[in-house]
């Protein structure tokens, strides 16, 4: 008996419906899944372009991202329809380690001690043909193989102000992604309408060589994103969670970095930690000594190669920047401001007298008989004492016409002259090495002493300072605010709180020195011979209710802003245990006209 064609037409009908139903569901699932694709797939800046190395007519633009592109330009104008090709260059040393603060699935390859290599790209467009005080829009644009680009926001930029323009600049330093850093800028774009440059004194980040720390650290803090808006830090103070972005500030003012001892990589391997790289710096003079036995351990046949491999390089602050000289220490004038930039930084040393240390005082016990495991105290990277070349070259740039004309003179370098701070400890010389030896030669210490008086900036560099009219000194490096002025009227300002404060050394607060050494090291105050100055309009005060010449505060974050309209430094702070509160202008002076 055969079964009724309607009953069999129904479970057709009802067949044909469900396969439908599954056909369209499938193409849904397929054109979202492109949609993702195309999503994940899109091409992204590493950065937002920044500025560099404006001049009178003209200034760079620069940014990074992860693929090389066919085409990378510039657009720019009135009406955005004018175009400068860029340049591209790959960074030769940007890695990533275990210890990177990264996402998971970064780290394939990545073993305990085996750094992998990051592929990052700059693209470095000169805008020229620009008037001075005119500032036009402009925005990047970087086009891959595919046909795919990616463009920048629209951002604006301008040449070097002409004299007699009113500017307002941000001084800093010692960012380092420290807790605070994104709090600190993002306060400096609310109070400040307009920043026109941004001079930092040093220590840009921890591990120059450490790719995420200039451009994506996880915890939401590198270097780029935090002066470009686009950080996402969050900050807890007792139980308030407050996230801050940073400020957008290096697209449209150009960026003065001066170069401190977390820009510096020490000696290069394959096979251990960018961490351990980064505090294995050996002196040039060291490395010679030995040179016939590296050459035989790594066949390298190129000196300099071989030399730098073997000693401390800046080679990723150098490919990242573009400076006004070779060198790191370079001049430039900017509006009513001549600003001298100086290389004046050493490795830090822990001043830890434990048998295990290789700090800034001694050599570890189990290294005595391996001399190219020494440390070699906290040697300089480049020499300023009188004589050096760097030191001629500043004698030289004070006398040049364009420092003599300035109306102001700002002289920039990341170690301290004069300090409350732990840094400023032991004097800024040479080591002198000492081996001490049983009466049969076996050694059983080799320890470094610091002679306070052939410290090279205050016997050499400031009388020069001095004597060439500068107005202000500024720097950083022991991560707290405060500020000095000389018998002749010359100021000195520290301006590095942005967290990792390492305190100031006044009253019963004593730095550590070493005990039964021979020279000077001061426990407290400023070892060069100056009073600090108390802020003029809001210090803080201190538990007997006087105030106090400083801000050391992991709580407490300041930023300082020179004004050339009236010369005028202002210091700010803002309390990140309210962050409903208002930044409050604490300190304010005025430089002379020259």
């Amino acid at each position: 008996m055969l079964t009724p064609l309607p009953d069999k037409l129904e479970i057709s009908q009802g067949s044909s419906r469900n396969l439908w139903f599954f056909a369209v569901l499938i193409l849904i699932v397929l054109l979202l899944s492109l949609i993702v694709q195309s999503f994940f797939n899109k091409p992204q800046l590493l950065t937002d372009p920044f500025l560099q190395f404006p001049t009178a007519n003209s200034v760079r633009v620069v940014w990074f991202t992860e693929f090389l592109g066919t085409r990378n330009t510039v657009t720019y104008g009135k009406n955005l329809n004018k175009t400068a090709a860029a340049n591209t260059t790959k960074l030769s040393r940007t890695r990533e380690d275990k210890d990177s603060q990264i996402p998971d699935e970064m780290k394939p390859g990545i073993t305990n001690n085996n750094p992998i290599v990051r592929d990052i790209w700059r693209h470095e467009a000169e805008v020229r043909n620009l008037t001075p005080d005119v500032r036009i829009p402009y925005l990047v644009t970087s086009y891959k193989k595919d046909g795919t680009s990616v463009s920048s926001k629209v951002f604006t930029l301008s040449p070097t102000p002409a004299a007699g323009i009113p500017l307002k600049i941000l001084l800093t330093s010692d960012h380092q992604l420290m807790p605070m850093t994104a709090a600190n800028l993002q306060k400096v774009t609310e109070t400040i309408d307009k920043v026109d440059a941004v001079f930092m004194a040093g220590d840009l980040i921890n591990i120059p060589d450490r790719a995420s720390e200039w451009f994506d650290d996880y915890r939401g803090r590198a270097f780029f994103p935090s002066l470009q808006g686009r950080a996402f830090s969050e900050l807890d103070k007792n139980g308030i969670k407050t996230v801050y972005g940073g400020g957008e500030l290096i697209q449209h003012a150009p960026l003065f970095p001066a170069i401190g001892n977390h820009e510096i990589m020490g000696r290069f391997s394959t096979t251990s930690t960018l961490n351990d790289q980064f505090n294995d710096s050996f002196p040039r003079a060291a490395v010679q000594k030995i040179y016939p036995y590296l050459t035989q351990k790594y066949g390298v046949k190129n000196k300099d190669v071989l030399l730098k491999n073997n000693s401390f390089n800046s080679d990723t602050y150098n490919e990242i920047f573009s400076l006004p000289s070779d060198q790191n220490y370079y001049a430039v004038t900017f509006g009513d401001v001549r600003l001298v930039t100086l290389y004046v930084t050493n490795i830090w040393r822990t001043p830890n007298l434990d048998s295990a240390a290789r700090g800034r005082y001694r050599e570890r016990d189990e290294d005595f008989d391996r001399p190219e495991k020494w440390g070699y105290g906290q040697h300089i990277f480049e020499p300023i004492v009188k004589g050096s070349d760097q030191y001629t070259w500043l004698e030289k740039e004070l006398n040049s016409v364009q420092f003599q004309q300035a109306k102001y003179k700002i002289v920039m370098f990341h170690y301290p002259p004069h300090s409350l701070g732990d840094n400023i400890v032991p004097a800024y010389t040479d080591p002198v090495q000492i081996v001490d030896r049983t009466e049969d030669g076996e050694i059983k210490m080799v320890r470094y002493e610091y002679p306070k008086q052939q410290d090279y900036l205050i016997r050499d560099v400031v009388p020069l300072l001095e004597t060439a009219g500068v107005q202000l000194v500024l720097y950083g490096h022991s991560h707290l605010w405060n500020r000095f002025v000389s018998s002749s009227g010359m100021h000195f300002l520290e301006t590095s709180n942005v967290g990792n404060s390492y305190g100031a050394f006044v009253g019963e607060k004593r730095r550590f020195v070493p005990p039964a050494y021979r020279e000077d090291y001061s426990a407290i105050g400023d070892p060069n011979g100056l009073e600090p100055v108390v802020p003029t309009v809001a210090p803080l005060l201190g538990k007997t209710g006087l105030p106090l010449p400083y801000i050391e505060s992991n709580d407490l974050t300041a930023f300082s802003i020179f004004e050339t309209g009236n010369g005028t430094v202002s210091s700010y702070y803002f309390d990140t245990r309210k962050p409903k509160s208002n930044v409050v202008k604490f300190d304010e002076f005025k430089l002379k006209n020259s």
